[in-house]
């Protein structure tokens, strides 16, 4: 069943061949489009492997793999405006840690999704590997955010024998 045009309303980065990319963070860059099968559970996955933004101290570049996984509710989040905006954390100066809970807390607000995790596998900067996990879920999903939590402790492991 293809979407009319009304559903698509929301959605202006998509097709657009004018983008502008924003060196800023720019969390209104989002946009959103309608979950057409809510009353499924399925999980969404985006997968950005060169995701930048800045050290707040040194200024240096730091570089990381981020994935996003959720369950949505109501609203997606719409790809192009989603790389755009992970885009917009290129010259934003913030540690590891603190840019995976904005992501997750930015996703979050905008679409109120059952269930949102977000990874963060950063190059390894002056020997030290960094692998942040930030996840949200509702009430009825709070034993996956806890098992997925604890799954997260052994991510350093498997990701450090892939390098």
């Amino acid at each position: 069943m293809s979407r009319t045009q009304e559903e698509m309303n929301d959605v202006s980065l998509l097709g657009n061949h004018n983008t502008g990319y924003d060196f800023d963070y720019k969390p209104e860059v989002l946009e959103t489009f309608l979950n057409k099968h809510p009353e499924n559970e399925y999980v969404v996955s985006f997968d950005c492997p060169e995701f930048t933004s800045l050290c707040p101290i040194t200024g240096q570049p730091d570089f990381a793999r981020i994935i996003i996984n959720y369950i949505p509710r109501v609203k997606m989040v719409e790809s192009k405006s989603l790389k755009l905006y992970l885009f917009s954390f290129r010259n934003h100066g913030d540690f590891h840690e603190d840019c995976i809970n904005i992501i997750k807390n930015d996703l979050v607000e905008l679409m109120d999704p059952k269930y949102l995790e977000v990874i963060g596998l950063f190059t390894p900067r002056g020997g030290i590997a960094i692998y942040p996990f930030a996840n949200y879920a509702d009430d009825d999903h709070q034993a996956l955010a806890e098992q997925r939590r604890l799954a997260a402790f052994g991510l350093a492991l498997r990701e450090g024998g892939r390098r």
